[in-house]
């Protein structure tokens, strides 16, 4: 059997991530599995664990030979999807992505679209395949888990007890990326009373990292495992997620975490069991559950106990690739979806967002029309002759306003 997964480059995200170790794991379960590439590439491939296991076609390539399943794993690959010579098409879904764009992007509407494709569907989160069936009716999602690399994050025999020190808290995430909110982590921690040391993993160097002790990334698996292993907790703001892996990778290092109620977080985070859920846009809220757990030792290890628990039960990534590889084969027994709903769907999709662009360009032309008097007058005011008038009620001011 051969799948060919579409991505759209090799850099370093979470997403791609998880799509080079599911294709790596299906050689196991006898499946060739090649990644190929949407467009052309523009940066060197990031170091992936495993990447040299696996082919990397490009498109032009794959197009010449066919697979038995083709797979989109991000909206922009959906094009493409359809380029190949496969028996069966699907998307891997790892978040409804339109929200990954603000509400004035037209970005928004191309990705939501996608969900529209008469394609099967697999996804790594429970509440993704609940909002596609929704959706689409007609459609069974496939529902196949992250794993983790227990090999690298090795979780210890026992948890030592800390009762002493500042609170060790690792924020991870790009600070330029609105949803992810790191600014947002870093404010809550510089509300804190308690000692605290924090550290924030990033590529990112150019921002605002007042409240954090350390900036470092980015960093390899490696790394990252022996930086959970010495922290006490994850701090993890986000807006937007699909089903994020940086606190369950603590977790399995024995560390526990602080998260809002983000979409994906109900996969493994129980509030008071072996993290902390708080709310967004609440940075005194935030800051004062840190100091609880910086205060409350007991409290604190009792999370991470709880945390460690839920580690020894999540499965490895040889045990997700296993489910992938039934999901692949389901998809090729599965008959294709039929079109018509899907094309309905996408036809109300675009009369909505032609309506709504509609409404944003009469706004507009209405702001136009108020602003052009504006406009000229301040041209007038702008004029040599004016200034010139204006210059002493100018030096007047500067003696009489209040300093």
């Amino acid at each position: 059997m051969k799948v060919a997964f579409l991505v759209n480059d090799l850099q370093l995200s979470g997403g791609v991530g998880v799509v080079v170790e599911h294709a790596r794991q299906l050689a196991r379960h006898g499946i060739e599995a090649s990644l190929v590439l949407a467009r052309e590439r523009e940066d060197p491939d990031w170091r992936f664990r495993g990447l040299g296991e696996v082919g990397v076609l490009s498109l032009g390539d794959a197009r010449a030979q066919p697979f038995d399943v083709a797979v989109a794993t991000w909206w922009e690959t959906t094009e493409a999807l359809f380029a190949m010579d496969a028996g069966r098409r699907a998307y891997f879904v790892q978040s409804l992505e339109d929200r990954f764009y603000r509400r004035d992007e037209p970005q928004r509407l191309g990705a939501a679209l996608t969900h529209d494709l008469p394609v099967h569907v697999i996804t790594e989160a429970r509440w993704i395949a609940e909002t596609l069936e929704e959706l689409r009716p007609e459609v069974r999602a496939l529902f196949v888990r992250n794993g983790i690399s227990k090999d690298v994050f090795r979780s210890p025999a026992e948890l030592d007890v800390r009762l002493r020190g500042p609170l060790r808290i690792v924020i991870e995430g790009n600070p330029a990326v609105w949803f992810k909110g790191v600014g947002e982590a870093l404010a809550a921690v510089g509300s804190m009373r308690e000692p605290r040391s924090v550290t924030v993993v990033t590529g990112a160097r150019d921002f605002d990292s007042a409240g954090a002790d350390e900036v470092v990334g980015p960093l390899s698996h490696d790394e990252m495992a022996a930086l959970y292993a010495r922290s006490d907790v994850v701090l993890k703001l986000s807006r937007v997620e699909g089903m994020f892996g940086p606190p369950l990778e603590g977790f399995h290092m024995g560390a526990t975490c602080v998260v809002t109620a983000v979409t994906g977080h109900e996969e493994y985070v129980q509030h008071g069991v072996n993290g902390m859920v708080v709310d967004w846009d609440d940075p005194r809220g935030t800051a004062r559950t840190l100091d609880l757990l910086a205060r409350d030792r007991a409290l604190l290890h009792r999370l991470r106990c709880g945390a460690l628990a839920t580690a020894r039960t999540w499965p490895s990534w040889e045990q997700a690739g296993a489910v992938m590889a039934c999901a692949l084969r389901e998809v090729a027994r599965r008959p294709e979806p039929q079109a018509a709903p899907g094309v309905a769907r996408a036809l109300g999709d675009v009369r909505a967002a032609i309506e709504a662009q509609a409404l944003v360009v009469s706004q507009r032309d209405k702001l136009r029309y108020r602003v052009v008097p504006l406009e000229r007058l301040d041209a007038v005011v702008e004029r040599a002759p004016w200034r010139w008038l204006l210059a002493p009620l100018r030096r007047v001011w500067r003696r009489v306003r209040p300093t």
